[in-house]
């Protein structure tokens, strides 16, 4: 890439960062902010379409069920890598419409599942959808989002994403146990119209600034960056927007893993990777607590386990309105410390409840 398409990148990306507000149509923010409800929809309610009440009907033993809950989990690997690789290839927009699709596809082949084998191929395939919408939707902020109050707007898809965890296992028990027969089919079926409806409103976004200009639709990107500036000042009443900070930059093709020969990043990127690996390695297992909890080996049925379901709900709908309560102080207080205060806190539930 020449010095002058890395100045114009340059130039584009500092115009939308200075924007006083963010202008993306309503639409988009909710399209990408449901990809992160239908990821911890599909994670917890799996736990629940696989309940005791329900498994008998799904033609899978007890044996079998923790293998396809595992796949889908399985599936965010390649998901990730191949679908973050074709984002930087074909677009964000194509790639994000892709990630849609896959989810769509794979809940639905879930809904109608007949036997094992079946089970297995849609939850990996639900798994890669999932996988890439969870690496590009922050790619796709980042590239459109302003830099004033970014966390803010961050915000509203961690808001919508643990909406699904908090509202989906009342959502999914509800629905296993009011038809144990079918009812299972129908939590996975929700997770499919969810994704489809996703995939169109997303059809109709546009494509990144950045991405545009990296593949040569300079003008296009311009015009883009144009449209964004005058709904900026319509919003806002501006007549001027402020001047723009430009940071030239070249686009180096480095050995990704040249990061941890900097000592600096190296501990920084060590922490980020090991603080998200015991995130999800204490939340998965998450998802079979319920299953396990209101298990015949267990004996926690009938009374006892509809107080299950509430607690286990219950949880969620914390995580819900604790994202809702992050957005007072996400930009007022250093990410550092915020993210050191919740895993303490993290910590010390999980000791409290141990005890």
């Amino acid at each position: 890439m020449s010095e002058e398409a890395n100045r114009k990148i340059a130039e584009l990306t500092a115009r939308v960062d200075r924007l006083p507000t963010i202008v993306l149509p309503v639409s988009v923010i909710l399209s990408l902010a449901f990809g992160y409800f239908i990821a911890l929809y599909d994670v917890i309610d799996i736990g629940l379409a696989f309940s005791p009440t329900s498994l008998p009907y799904t033609g899978l033993t007890s044996a079998q069920a923790p293998t396809v809950v595992s796949m889908g989990l399985f599936g965010y690997i390649p998901g990730a890598i191949l679908l973050g690789y074709l984002a930087d290839k074909i677009g964000r927009k194509p790639t994000l419409i892709l990630t849609a699709l896959l989810t769509g596809v794979g809940s639905l082949g879930n809904a109608l599942s007949f036997n094992f084998a079946s089970f297995i191929i849609f939850r990996f395939i639900t798994g890669m959808g999932i996988g890439g919408d969870l690496i590009l939707v922050p790619v796709y902020l980042v590239e459109m989002v302003p830099a004033v109050k970014r966390a803010s707007y961050f915000n509203l898809v961690y808001i919508a994403g643990w909406a699904g965890l908090g509202l989906g296992p009342f959502l999914a028990s509800e629905i296993v146990l009011a038809n144990p027969v079918i009812g299972w089919r129908v939590v996975f079926a929700v997770g499919a119209t969810l994704a489809f409806i996703v995939l169109v409103i997303r059809s109709h976004a546009s494509e990144t600034v950045r991405m545009l200009a990296v593949k040569g639709k300079v003008n296009e990107a311009e015009n883009l960056v144009k449209e964004m500036e005058e709904k900026a000042k319509q919003k806002t009443g501006m007549k001027e927007l402020p001047q723009p900070v430009v940071f030239n930059y070249k686009v180096a093709k480095n050995d990704p893993f040249a990061v941890f020969k900097n000592p600096i990043y190296r501990v920084r990127v060590i922490a980020v990777m090991l603080s998200i690996f015991f995130f999800y390695f204490g939340e998965y297992p998450y998802l079979t607590e319920y299953p396990l909890w209101t298990s015949s080996f267990l004996h926690y049925s009938g009374a006892l386990g509809n107080e299950i379901t509430f607690l286990f709900g219950l949880a969620g709908i914390a995580t819900f309105l604790g994202a809702i309560g992050l957005r007072f102080v996400v930009e007022r207080v250093r990410r550092a410390v915020l993210v050191t205060f919740s895993y303490f806190v993290g910590m010390l539930h999980s000791v409290i409840i141990e005890v």
